[in-house]
Formats: C-alpha cells, structure tokens, sequence
C-alpha cells in the first residue's frame, strides 16, 4: 500500500484506466451483450460515486479560491488586465479549434461513407426526444442565443446559482464579492482571512478526494467498455479517427505553441504536469467535474499562481472548450457529406464562427456538444428530420469521443492558464521545471 501511495497520482490513475478498459472489454466480448452490460452496471455506482465526490468540490472550491485569488491580487484593476488577456487566448484557441476540425473534416470525409438509412426509426424518436427535453430544437438566433447567455453572467440570486452548480453566475459573484472586500479596506480583513484559510482548506480536500481517483476512473472505464465495446467505433470508424486525430493535433500544435513559442518554456514538462488532469478529463467527460484536480496541478505541477489559477480555469471550465467547437466543425462536415449538401467556401466560415459561440458558455457536462449541434447543422442547410438521422448514430456512442474532447478542453485551459502566469509574474518556473516529482 505504500508504494502504490508513493506512485505519481498520474500513473495510478493511468493504471485504472487501463484496467477498467481491460475488464469492460473482457467483459463485453467474453459475456453475452445483455450479461455484459448487466455486469457494467455494478460498477457504474462506484464511479457515479467518485463524480459525485468532485462535483461536491466544484461550486465551493470555485468561490473560495477565486474570492482568496483576487484578494492576492490586492489591486482590481489586475484582475482586468487578467481576465481581458485570458478571454482573448480562449476566444483564439477555439477559434483555430474549429479550423483544424473542418481541415480534417475536409481530408477524411467521415461522412461519406455513412449510410443515414440504417438509422432506425426508435433511434431517431429516442434522440428527438432527448433534443427536445433539452431545449435543442429550439430556434433562437445567434443573438438571441448571446444574449440569454450574458444575461446569465449576472444571477439574481447567487446562492441559488451555487445550489444548481451555475459556474458563470457564481465567477461572476466571486469576483465582484473578492473586489469588495477589497474596496472594504481594514474593515475587510477578518472576511479575508476567512476565505484564504478557507481556499487552503478546500484545496487540501480536493487531494484527499484525488486519492480514490484511479479507483473511480477503473470503474468509469469498466462501465463504458462493457455498455458499449468498439462495435460502435466499427460503425462511425471514420468519424472516431477525425475527433481523435484533429484533439490530438490541437492539443500538440495549438496548446503547443502557446507553451514553447509564445510562452518560450519547454513543452514536456508542461504535458506531463497535465497528465492527472487529462486522465480525470477522460475518464470523466467533464469539464465541470475535473475542474478540481485541474485546479491542483495547476499550482502543483505547472507552478500557475493562485490568482490565475483559481480566476482562469474556472473560467476556461466554461468558456474555453476547444474539443467542443472542434466536434461541430467535424459535425457539420459529417452530416453534409453523409446527406449529399453542398458545402461552400463561406458556409466553411459561418461554420467556424458559429461554433465558437455555441461553445461559449457551455456546461462541462457529457454529451454536450451534440444539444448544440442543432444550431451548427442549422447553419449548413440541414432540416429538423435530417439533424435527427445524423445525431442519432453519434448519440449511441458519444460517450467514447466526449472523453477525447473533454481531455481537449482542459488541456487548453492550462496551457492558456500558464501562458497568463507568465504574463502577470504569476508563475514559479522552478515548480513548472522541476524533475523530482517524476
């Protein structure tokens, strides 16, 4: 027991990744589908367990360490300069996101090949059901859409906000509540000091609760291997390959770039000070749920001050989602190739802009992406009928290609987070250099 608690969290939880595969697939393949996806489910309450642990930690973990960051900050006026140079990164990233999506979309045609006449008719009703619960086939225009979503920056009632885990309403609140006690002066102190010990507090039950991460993640990954296989993967083969492909080269060129050209820090480091967050990522398909670890290596392992890191990543856990806008670049792709539209130079740009500001504000829950896709498939001609014949396949196996996108979006946010560090002399390279954790 020991050593397994003296092993790097990240190869603990690599180790449980693997072997929650290993089992789900075993027990797929070696069992009967119906006996197979009986045995999965015991153990999905044990990983519904450990997300219900760290999303326990979320809304707390939010608020106090953002109130204690922008009190070390000790000047508003940073927090601007701050969020104003995040924002923009977020805003690029996503933007070249739904590029490098429609650049492969474009080279390995993943619709092409797709048949949307073996979609069956109880799948599709199945789906317009789920879209319309959702609210997704709702017909609101781009603006209307901004609009509703900078509206809900502001709550009315912040502890409501907390109470339903509204991520935006309750930054926003932080920050404005951070600010006055700031502005409160000497009178201020008491409430200060109750917020840092309380940041410290909660940061050292988010490590705690890391503990059982490899064990939560072995049982996420039995449960998904065992309900699903790779049968599904066979069917959508080309459009997997995309979704990888195009997150893995965002995620080396993109966030790359951000680390050794414009950050001018070696690269290896930064990926492998990202690792515990990644395997969480995919493992969960939440942004929202990871945040907490996210959080951790970010002062940890990369050496992000606590002002960026408990301000920008909450932040990115809801505005920046790379692997979001990237899938609805692929999504439009697929649905025009497999329905025979037409796809012109400029539908190519309405595509890319529309995806980034679907993306915006989006809850860091899984299968997001394919509730926003109806207002990207809008956008390239595509009918309520035929949206429905085209989600329908990718709704049976989402769960495979939102880890992929999810384990996107959080890498983007430390690699912007630390780009940010470094801009505001909030960054200790020496942590983010440093050999003896590994």
């Amino acid at each position: 027991m020991k050593a397994w608690f003296e092993m790097d969290l990240w190869k603990r939880v690599m180790i449980g990744l693997v072997l929650g595969t290993l089992i789900g697939v075993g027990f797929r393949y070696g069992l009967s589908e119906e006996t197979a996806s009986q045995a999965g489910q015991y153990f999905k309450p044990f990983g519904d367990l450990f997300l219900n642990l760290i999303r326990m930690l979320v809304v707390p973990l939010i608020f106090l360490t953002l109130v204690s960051g922008v009190l070390a900050m000790g000047d508003p006026k940073k927090l601007g300069s701050l969020g104003g140079r995040a924002i923009a990164v977020y805003m690029l990233t996503t933007l070249v996101a739904v590029t490098i999506g429609l650049i492969i979309g474009t080279i390995l045609q993943p619709g092409a090949g797709f048949d949307v006449g073996t979609v069956s008719q109880d799948d599709i009703e199945a789906t317009r059901q789920r879209l319309e619960s959702g609210g997704a086939m709702e017909t609101a225009g781009v603006f209307e859409q901004i609009m509703r979503t900078v509206l809900a920056i502001v709550p009315t009632n912040p502890v409501d906000a907390m109470a339903r885990g509204d991520v935006l309403p309750v930054i926003f609140f932080a920050i404005m509540f951070g600010i006055g006690i700031l502005l409160a002066g000497d009178a201020g102190k008491p409430v200060a000091d109750v917020f840092n010990s309380g940041a410290e507090a909660i940061l050292k039950l988010t490590l705690l609760v890391m503990e059982v991460a490899p064990f939560g993640v072995l049982a996420l990954m039995a449960w998904v291997m065992a309900d699903y296989g790779f049968a599904v993967v066979a069917a959508l083969g080309m459009m997997t390959l995309s979704v990888y492909l195009a997150c893995a080269l965002h995620m080396l060129i993109t966030h790359g770039f951000l680390i050794k050209v414009i950050g001018r820090l070696p690269l290896i480091p930064f990926y492998r000070g990202a690792t515990d967050a990644q395997m969480v990522a995919f493992s969960t398909s939440s942004s929202s749920a990871t945040l907490p670890v996210t959080m951790s290596v970010a002062q940890k392992n990369l050496g992000i001050g606590k002002p960026v890191a408990s301000s920008v990543l909450p932040l990115g856990a809801t505005i920046n989602m790379d692997g979001t806008a990237l899938y609805q670049g692929l999504i439009a792709l697929f649905a025009a190739q497999a329905l025979g539209l037409d796809v012109t130079f400029g539908t190519y740009i309405t595509v890319a802009v529309m995806a980034t500001l679907v993306s915006i504000g989006t809850a860091g829950i899984p299968s997001v992406s394919l509730f926003l896709a109806t207002t990207t498939l809008g956008v390239i001609g595509a009918t309520p009928e035929q949206m429905l014949l085209i989600l329908a396949p990718l709704f049976a196996f989402d769960r495979l290609l939102d880890m992929m996108r999810t384990m996107t979006n959080i890498t983007g946010d430390l690699a912007v987070s630390t780009l940010v560090a470094k801009w505001e002399n909030e960054f200790d390279e020496e942590v983010f250099r440093a050999e003896d954790r590994y």
